[in-house]
C-alpha cells in the first residue's frame, strides 16, 4: 500500500479496482487526466500498481495504490478507508476487477464458480456497500461497473464469467433505483472485443467466442476507448444518466 502524505481534497477522488493493467489502467489514466485523484486497486501485482501510480503522478494526478482481494469482505472497507485517509473524500467507484477462465460447466467445481463470481460480482457488491455512505456525501457520487459482451451473447465454457457479468447488469439497475434519492448515479460500461495483453497473448487467451462476435467496424477496440466512456460517465456532463448499460463494442452486439 502506498502511504504517502495526504493530498489536497479539492479534486474528485476515484477508486478503480483492477486498475493496474489493461482496461483498468486506461481508466485510471483517463480519470487522472480528467482532474481526479485515483486509488489504484490490484489483487497481487504491487509493481504494476505502483507503476500506474508513478505514471499518474508524472501527469500531475495524485494517486495511490492498494493491494487487496476484492472478493474478501474485509477488503472493501480497507480500500475505502485508504482512499479517505489519503485524500479525504470519495466521489467515484469503478468496479473493474475480474478474472476469466474457461471450463465446461459440467467439469466446473463450485470453488471455480465462486472464484469468478466472487471477484466480479461479490467484489462489486462489497465495494458499493462500503463506498455508498461516502459517495452520498459527494456532490456527484458515481458508480460505474464494467461488464462484458458475453453477458448478452453467451459464450461456451464461460458460464461463471457470463453469469457474473450479467449479474453486474442487474446490480447496476437495482442500485440506480435505490440510490437515486441520494443523487448517486450508477451505470455499466460493457466492452466488446478490446485489444489488451490477453488478446495479444495467443489463442489460449484469445477465446473462440471472439470469432463469433465480429465488429461492424472491422477492428477490435482499445482500452482507451472504453476508458473515455468511463471518464464521461464520471463527468459533470453525465449527471442525468443512471441505470444505463453503455455498449462499447464496435457494433458486435446491437441491443
Amino acid at each position: 500500500m502506498n502511504t504517502s502524505a495526504p493530498d489536497s481534497t479539492s479534486r474528485p477522488v476515484a477508486i478503480v479496482t483492477g486498475g493496474s493493467r489493461n482496461i483498468g489502467r486506461a481508466i485510471a489514466h483517463a480519470l487522472g487526466a480528467a482532474g481526479m485523484a485515483v486509488v489504484v486497486v490490484a489483487r497481487s501485482d504491487r509493481d504494476a500498481a505502483e507503476q500506474v501510480v508513478h505514471e499518474l503522478e508524472a501527469l500531475g494526478a495524485p494517486a495511490t495504490s492498494v493491494l487487496a482481494d476484492v472478493a474478501r469482505e474485509s477488503s472493501a472497507d480497507l480500500i475505502v478507508e485508504h482512499a479517505l485517509e489519503r485524500f479525504g473524500r470519495l466521489d467515484v467507484l469503478v468496479n473493474n476487477a475480474a478474472i476469466r477462465r474457461e471450463k465446461p460447466v459440467e467439469a466446473m467445481s463450485l470453488a471455480e464458480w465462486r472464484e469468478i463470481t466472487g471477484i466480479c460480482l461479490d467484489g462489486a457488491f462489497l465495494l458499493c456497500r462500503a463506498a455508498i455512505p461516502h459517495l452520498a456525501d459527494s456532490p456527484a457520487g458515481t458508480i460505474i461497473n464494467i461488464g462484458g459482451l458475453t453477458a448478452y451473447t453467451g459464450a461456451p465454457n464461460r458460464a461463471h464469467v457470463v453469469a457474473a457479468k450479467a449479474g453486474l447488469d442487474g446490480l447496476t439497475k437495482a442500485l440506480a433505483v435505490e440510490l437515486a434519492p441520494r443523487r448517486i448515479t450508477v451505470n455499466l460500461v460493457s466492452p466488446g472485443r478490446i485489444g489488451t495483453d490477453r488478446s495479444h497473448a495467443g489463442a489460449e487467451k484469445n477465446p473462440a467466442h471472439h470469432a463469433r462476435n465480429q465488429t461492424l467496424l472491422g477492428r477490435e477496440g482499445t482500452a482507451e476507448e472504453v476508458a473515455a466512456m468511463v471518464a464521461y460517465l464520471a463527468s459533470p456532463q453525465a449527471r442525468f444518466l443512471t441505470g444505463q448499460t453503455i455498449h462499447v463494442n464496435g457494433g458486435a452486439f446491437l441491443p
